[in-house]
């Protein structure tokens, strides 16, 4: 087996170009900030972005002008309110927006996933929202001449997705809410994951079930240890509600925003400066009121 251990600067230098489709993964849990400021960093221009259900993350990206398109069922910053620089872009048409509901937006990569071109629903049929996808179109049944809408599928060419554990090899190990991760990353060309540990493949072994993505699918595995801050990560630590509310009042200013980025993204040259941002009394704090049971590997 191949070793599959990277740099998080090496692996998204030798796997993204401009104009890429990426799926980000995390729902609320396991979201990649760490990974996904490296597009920022290394300044990866006209990207499509797309999930069914984005959080700040997505808000940071568009910020940064580096983001050409999104695919998305929601865009906001959960429990707090909406996502201001999303907002703004829409409004200057700096970005294309292509808005579909949560459940199409999976369904859509898990035909992806499967290899079909689309998925036949019962969903998007009726209200406002069919009116507004362009390219949605209507099937037939060949065994009850019922109509269905057409899903077509939603094939990302890069996934960047956070997880708890994998091997050198990249049997990537998650457990909690995944949302649409998993259906994202499988449904996506390659696949690049940071993840909290890198552990032997003998622990692998000991738990089978927790392995949702194969080494053979993943290009590169990067140990990122509070990679999803401020996301939470079941069995490490606890979401970091304040900095979600603060943020909220931060992204309303472009210039407070600015400088938000310039801290949190552009100077936070490794994953140990960004720690630091952290800080050890936060660290200490969401450690102690982590989700889930905490991870003794």
């Amino acid at each position: 087996m191949i070793d599959k251990t990277s740099t998080v600067q090496d692996a998204i230098k030798n796997n993204v170009n401009a104009g890429d489709n990426i799926f980000i993964g995390g729902f609320g849990h396991l979201i990649p900030f760490y990974l996904s400021h490296e597009l920022i960093r290394q300044k990866i221009q006209d990207l499509t972005i797309c999930r069914s259900g984005a959080d700040i993350l997505f808000d940071q990206l568009i910020a940064s002008e580096i983001v050409k398109k999104v695919i998305f069922g929601y865009v906001g910053n959960p429990t707090v309110g909406l996502s201001h620089s999303f907002s703004r872009a829409y409004k200057k048409k700096s970005i294309e927006i292509e808005e579909w509901t949560n459940q199409s937006i999976i369904m859509r990569l898990h035909a992806a996933r499967m290899g079909v071109s689309f998925i036949p629903s019962k969903i998007l049929q009726i209200g406002d929202k069919p009116s507004n996808i362009r390219h949605l179109k209507q099937v037939t049944c060949p065994y009850t001449d019922h109509k269905f809408s057409a899903i077509p599928a939603l094939k990302p060419d890069i996934a960047l997705i956070h997880a708890q554990c994998a091997d050198k090899y990249g049997n990537i190990q998650m457990w909690g809410i995944d949302g649409d991760t998993v259906e994202g990353a499988l449904a996506s060309d390659k696949i690049i994951v940071s993840v909290e540990k890198i552990i032997s493949n003998s622990k692998i072994k000991e738990a089978p079930e927790k392995t949702v993505i194969p080494s053979h699918r993943v290009s590169n595995i990067i140990e990122l240890p509070w990679g999803a801050y401020p996301s939470y990560v079941s069995g490490f630590y606890s979401r970091d509600d304040d900095h979600y509310i603060e943020y909220d009042t931060t992204s309303r200013d472009e210039d407070k925003l600015s400088s938000y980025l310039k801290n949190w993204v552009h100077d936070a040259r490794n994953i140990q400066e960004y720690k630091k941002l952290i800080g050890s009394t936060k660290i200490k704090e969401l450690e102690e009121g982590l989700c889930g049971v905490k991870n003794e590997d």
